[in-house]
């Protein structure tokens, strides 16, 4: 009974992202699959308890160690992804790293607007600190990343701040070397500004590049969309450290 509500639980909550973010919503799918497995786990209790000894003890057993064996790793990692959703950096900073979001045409996403309000609240305390805006042009944006962020903060008028455009980066990891290849922020104090959930990878691929004295700066992210995010954000540091980048 358990599984099953889980299993429409995760489809309920599949059909929500898509109508929240659209059909390609990235790794959206993580949902359905998850509906799949506990799908089949329950048709698999149900036919086991209609034919005892269907599946030999040996099979249940390593089934129970390898789901046991997921969660524990994915705990672990959740972890230090919500232990950096809470950073808020330090005043007075060198370079505060903006990191780049989807744009829609030449307009921010919800994403990227959340990023640069709080970049701009920042900037405001702390009128001396570099704004680096970091991000590529993607295949379906009109314009960088970089330069929607400049022209979203040029219309907000309220930072001052040097301000530098990073715009060929395409991942997190491009982001850090392509800033730090224009100023050489690696060797000063940074900040890494983006959306809550992605702190703590953010700040793991910096320190993998190089940066000696770095800190986050979380910006909300959408509340109906935080859960998947963070499930996403946890695979994604299991990419991350597969390839040696963290």
């Amino acid at each position: 009974m358990i599984c099953t509500a889980g299993a429409l639980l995760c489809i309920f909550y599949y059909l929500i992202l898509v109508i929240r973010a659209g059909i390609r919503a990235d790794f959206a799918w993580i949902w359905l699959l998850a509906a799949g497995g506990l799908g089949i786990f329950t048709l698999g209790m149900h036919y086991e308890k209609s034919n005892p000894g269907f599946f030999p003890e040996p099979l249940k057993w390593a089934a129970a160690i390898i789901v046991a064996a997921g969660v524990l790793i994915f705990l672990i990692l959740l972890i230090p992804v919500l232990l950096g959703m809470t950073k808020k950096g330090r005043p007075s900073l060198d370079y505060v790293i903006v990191l780049g979001a989807q744009v829609r045409g030449t307009r921010p996403s919800r994403a990227l607007k959340k990023r640069l309000d709080a970049a701009a609240e920042y900037a405001g305390r702390n009128p001396d600190t570099i704004i680096i805006l970091s991000g590529g042009q993607g295949e379906d944006e009109e314009i960088s990343e970089a330069e929607c962020m400049n022209r979203y903060l040029a219309e907000k008028g309220t930072v001052s701040n040097p301000i530098v455009l990073e715009d060929r980066s395409v991942s997190t990891r491009e982001n850090l070397i392509f800033s730090d290849q224009l100023t050489g922020c690696r060797n000063r104090s940074v900040g890494i500004l983006s959306n809550n959930f992605h702190i703590c990878r953010a700040i793991l691929l910096a320190r993998k590049c190089g940066y000696e004295d770095v800190c986050g700066i979380a910006a909300p992210s959408d509340r109906i969309m935080q859960v998947h995010y963070v499930v996403r954000e946890v695979f994604a540091l299991v990419k991350e450290r597969a390839l040696g980048n963290v």
